[in-house]
């Protein structure tokens, strides 16, 4: 499944979680949508939600001109564009695919799900203030391109799992760097105290229904916007506003302790060599 921003112009309008709808039947959408339907209405009870996106069709889909140009996750045999664009009514840069791996648990190594990481590597941003130099660890490298371009995480279900298994997942590893930030104090009281609401937002969004086999569960993180926080996109389910959690959500697939060694390894390997 892909996924696409018809109206990425009113994607970022001001608001803490937005409704996201498809050409699906209406019946079937009712049934899909109406967790993130009734979260909305929460909010705008409390008034903490302000307007309501509707993307037309799922936010990334494959380039044409790569439909079969892709790279397979050795463990898991399940394919990635090495192209994703996201069609919009303003210009978007194509995202290239920066590594792939697998996520597996407990001690016999159950494979649960393939990940890959996408970037927009050409972002001119990071020519111009040469945010990644050849010289430093890919570390840092990773670091400076989530902080400075837009990314796609993609999550592909290896096995039929749940919204809510992931949700856990999610939530356990933000409030364990949350948590870390504060002991360590890298980061301030009002960032911890501004991240606990866009925390509770995104909690909400998951419905308590499956994710199919194959089926890619596609989070977008857009390049900054100097006027506003930084958005946190979920193909089908909403997304929620916030410069830490965003950025974070994402840096925690490169952390020591992170989901996916080998997609870690990966993305390090491939970016031993670039330079902007």
């Amino acid at each position: 499944m892909s996924f696409s921003l018809a109206r990425f112009t009113r994607a970022f309008r001001p608001a803490s979680v937005r409704c996201l709808s498809t050409h699906a039947t209406a019946q079937s959408a009712r049934r899909r949508y109406l967790p993130t339907l009734f979260i909305a209405g929460a909010l705008v009870a409390a008034g903490a939600y302000t307007n309501t996106v509707h993307l037309d069709s799922p936010p990334v889909v494959v380039s044409k001109d790569a439909v079969e140009d892709t790279v397979v996750d050795p463990a898991t045999s399940i394919a990635f564009p090495k192209i994703m664009r996201i069609p919009s009514n303003t210009k978007t840069p194509p995202l290239t695919l920066v590594g792939v791996g697998v996520r597996t648990v407990s001690f016999l190594g159950v494979k649960v799900y393939s990940i890959a990481f996408y970037a927009d590597l050409n972002n001119p941003h990071l020519k111009s203030v040469s945010q990644v130099p050849l010289d430093i660890e890919p570390e840092e490298k990773v670091k400076c391109i989530v902080q400075n371009t837009a990314c796609v995480v993609r999550i592909v279900p290896t096995r039929s799992t749940s919204y809510t298994h992931l949700r856990d997942a999610f939530m356990r590893a933000l409030q364990a760097r949350l948590s870390r930030g504060i002991k360590e104090g890298t980061i301030t009281e009002d960032t911890a105290m501004g991240a606990s609401s866009p925390m509770r937002v995104l909690k909400g969004l998951f419905p308590n229904s499956p994710l199919a086999k194959h089926v890619p569960l596609d989070i977008y993180l857009p390049a900054p916007d100097p006027n506003r926080p930084r958005a946190l996109i979920f193909r089908d389910l909403g997304s929620i506003e916030n410069d830490w959690v965003a950025t974070e959500f994402v840096l925690n697939y490169f952390d020591k302790e992170g989901p996916s060694p080998p997609l870690k390894n990966s993305v390090f390997e491939n970016l031993k060599s670039f330079q902007r």
